[in-house]
């Protein structure tokens, strides 16, 4: 067992699946105590057991709705009771979108950035003045390389990961005389049920996997890179395949990134 984060506090949201229920099976194994977050609680249940089988009281259970902005500060004051102090925060919790922009009600819009945008801003502020309480810690977002340039179908979603970067970047440059670490983290393509999960213009789910991401890396492989990066205090990373290549087009060959970006086949 890699014990890189023994004694380490890890609060991780969106626990349940994907990259975050990766992130928590990472920082298990490498030592460290994990909060976990999600509104399904059953499946958080399921894998505190399975984690705790392993190291006994390695892993908490904390319900949590990024909805339900007003009820968080209230669950951060209960952790910090219980647990003493929160070390790392990961903000993995988010939902992603389908729907053309000129199809898609503002009431679409305002649930993506309720969850991806205000939940994660509203719990990144309550666990914060904690953390330079006890001298200082580490804060991480799961982004997306969306975050860096809009994409057909995608318009709510990027937009929301485009403000995580203006808000992350701000406090990194407030805070960093606080001893406050932020780490932004751009995933690519990535095997979960993030496309499935998606919500629609109806706020239905998608319920498609889509072609480029299940080709793309495994979440554990993704969990490894983040917390490397994490570790290192690494201020921005990218995690994927060739699809990474994407911002650094857009960078330095803007007339061909839209050029390709014209081609995209809204699917």
């Amino acid at each position: 067992m890699r014990m890189d984060f023994s004694n380490k506090i890890v609060w991780i949201t969106g626990a349940s699946s994907g990259i975050g229920e990766a992130l928590a099976s990472e920082y298990i194994n490498r030592g460290a105590k994990i909060i976990i977050s999600s509104p399904e609680v059953d499946k958080l249940y399921a894998l505190s057991d399975n984690f705790n089988s392993l190291r006994p009281g390695s892993s908490t259970v904390v319900p949590l709705d990024l909805t339900r902005g007003n009820e968080i500060p209230a669950i951060v004051e209960k952790v910090i009771k219980q647990m003493g102090r929160i070390d790392i925060l990961i903000n993995s919790a988010g939902i992603s979108q389908r729907s053309l922009a000129i199809e898609t009600p503002v009431e679409i819009d305002r649930k993506v950035f309720e969850i991806n945008y205000f939940g994660t801003i509203a719990l990144t502020k309550s666990v914060l003045p904690h953390m330079i309480s006890k001298g200082g810690g580490t804060v991480a977002v799961i982004s997306s390389i969306v975050g860096k340039f809009g994409f057909p179908l995608r318009s709510a979603y990027s937009a929301s990961k485009h403000a995580l970067h203006g808000f992350f970047e701000t406090i990194r440059a407030e805070l960093k005389k606080e001893n406050i670490n932020v780490t932004i983290i751009c995933p690519g393509r990535v095997q979960t049920n993030i496309s499935v999960n998606a919500i629609t213009r109806d706020g239905k789910p998608y319920g498609i996997m889509d072609k480029g991401q299940s080709k793309g890396i495994s979440a554990e492989k993704c969990a490894r890179k983040i917390v490397r990066a994490i570790k290192k205090k690494r201020k921005e990373v990218y995690v994927g395949g060739s699809e990474l290549i994407m911002p650094y087009i857009k960078k330095y060959f803007p007339g061909l990134f839209y050029l390709l970006l014209s081609k995209v086949k809204p699917t």
